[in-house]
């Protein structure tokens, strides 16, 4: 009994420790679900009119060690870190030594040409076609999870031989140009990004626990460690991550630094201080067309519920995370979560929500069916006999070039599927002449006097990769 009082009485005054406003407990209901041992979770991070007026941990940032998760707790924050790449150009803008129009080739010159100029611009704002590394990667069979050297990842994008489209014609996100932006900077600097940014950004604002990660052995204090939810069994699982590639993403922080770089959207100190760099950072890139691509400077801006938002959203490995502010109410809310089936977004706008409920011009929205609806009645159909001589002529080694990799088409059981180092046979599921559907992508055949040659790979953010018979 002495026990449980004491444990009821630690609880609580973990509540009123953090416990900062009347809507505090709205909030945890929010995060109770993850708020229990031997469960990751997140931190979360309200601020109003300049303050951080709320902030808490739920869960646990070391299973193995039973380390809770607070506010000061350093995650990885994927995407997110987009911006400190974009403040880093316009810093280097301001400081006369790039253009965000010069072309690529100015600083990396082994870059290929190719028929329209790809800029700086077309890089910041996803509109330079480029195909996506990760996602080149992951065609070749391979985890992010893994160490990947720098320059296999630079060689693997200049391989291509295409880009998914003109330069300017379109939007389509690509990790590979904030890489390239990464090695950029240090061309225009003389520094790593890492150094450039924590002498330009992370250290003027008082950022202690921020850094880009561009070397996986070294230590961060208060690391938070990323899981995933076991398969059809109670528990997680460790997603260990040993990715140190900068630029894409790389950002290692807390709610509390991130605070501190929310409040300098308001009243820049950096570089020549004033927020014309801030005004610049939320201009949206225009099209060839002249509309715009819908995305800043590593910044999203949108409307929720009649309120304008500035946000960015980041994963990787089981880390998740959301920076959302509402900047003509003067709010902000960071969530931070280190499991791989968390939606921070989605949690985000529940917390605003919340805090925002008297701002809102529009009723909350009704919640989506995100039902995925299961294909595995067609997966597991088994094709009648007399088609069996027809899924032959698809068999066979496919190689691209541009991946250097090769993709084995087989027969098995009576179903067509795609064999890649790696992973598990994925099954081709027919929905058109030629065209069948794999995990993820889309595989169009080619064929010549109506024998199979080849096929195009479409996977998202990589268009129209090519494969050959061999």
């Amino acid at each position: 009994m002495k026990n449980c009082f004491l444990a009821l009485l630690l609880s609580s005054f973990m509540f009123y420790s953090f416990g900062q406003i009347k809507e505090s407990q709205s909030i945890d209901n929010i995060f109770m679900e993850w708020n229990k041992p031997n469960t990751p979770g997140a931190a979360i991070g309200i601020v109003k009119n300049g303050n951080l007026i709320y902030s808490n941990g739920y869960g646990i940032g070391d299973l193995e060690h039973d380390i809770e998760i607070t506010p000061s707790s350093v995650f990885y924050i994927g995407s997110v870190s987009k911006q400190f790449v974009t403040f880093s150009i316009l810093l280097l803008e301001e400081q006369g030594k790039l253009n965000l129009d010069d072309k690529i080739q100015k600083y990396l010159p082994d870059f290929p040409e190719y028929d329209t100029p790809l800029t700086i611009r077309h890089f910041i704002h996803h509109t330079s076609g480029v195909r996506d590394y990760l996602t080149l990667m992951y065609l070749k069979g391979r985890s992010y999870l893994d160490k990947t050297d720098k320059n296999e990842v630079y060689e693997l994008i200049k391989k291509q031989k295409e880009l998914n489209f003109s330069p300017g014609e379109k939007y389509l996100y690509s990790n590979s140009c904030y890489f390239m932006l990464a090695m950029i900077i240090e061309k225009a600097s003389g520094q790593s990004l890492k150094i450039f940014a924590y002498e330009n950004i992370f250290e003027p604002l008082g950022m202690k626990n921020s850094l880009f990660y561009d070397d996986n052995t070294d230590l961060i204090k208060n690391r938070v460690f990323s899981y995933k939810k076991k398969n059809n069994k109670e528990g997680f699982d460790n997603l260990i991550m040993r990715f140190d590639l900068v630029g894409s993403g790389g950002v290692y922080s807390n709610i509390e630094d991130l605070f501190l770089w929310d409040q300098n959207f308001y009243n820049n100190k950096l570089g020549n201080g004033g927020q014309k760099i801030i005004n610049k950072m939320h201009e949206e890139g225009l099209l060839n067309n002249t509309e715009s691509s819908g995305y800043a400077f590593g910044l999203n801006i949108g409307v929720y519920r009649g309120l304008k938002t500035v946000s960015h959203g980041g994963s990787l490995a089981g880390y998740r995370a959301q920076l959302m502010r509402f900047p003509e109410e003067k709010t902000s809310i960071i969530i931070l979560a280190n499991r791989g089936d968390s939606n921070p977004t989605d949690k985000t706008l529940q917390v605003a929500d919340v805090i925002l409920e008297n701002e809102f011009s529009e009723k909350p929205q009704k919640k989506k069916d995100n039902t995925v609806q299961n294909s595995t009645n067609n997966s597991k159909k088994i094709f009648p006999k007399q088609l069996i001589g027809e899924l032959k002529d698809y068999t066979g080694n496919f190689y691209s070039e541009e991946l250097d990799f090769n993709y084995l088409v087989i027969l098995r059981d009576g179903k067509l599927k795609v064999e890649i180092s790696n992973y598990k046979a994925q099954d081709l599921i027919k929905f058109g002449i030629d065209t069948f559907n794999i995990d993820n992508g889309i595989i169009h055949f080619k064929r010549e006097n109506k024998v199979i040659v080849g096929f195009e790979l479409d996977a998202g953010r990589v268009t129209n990769l090519k494969f050959e018979k061999t």
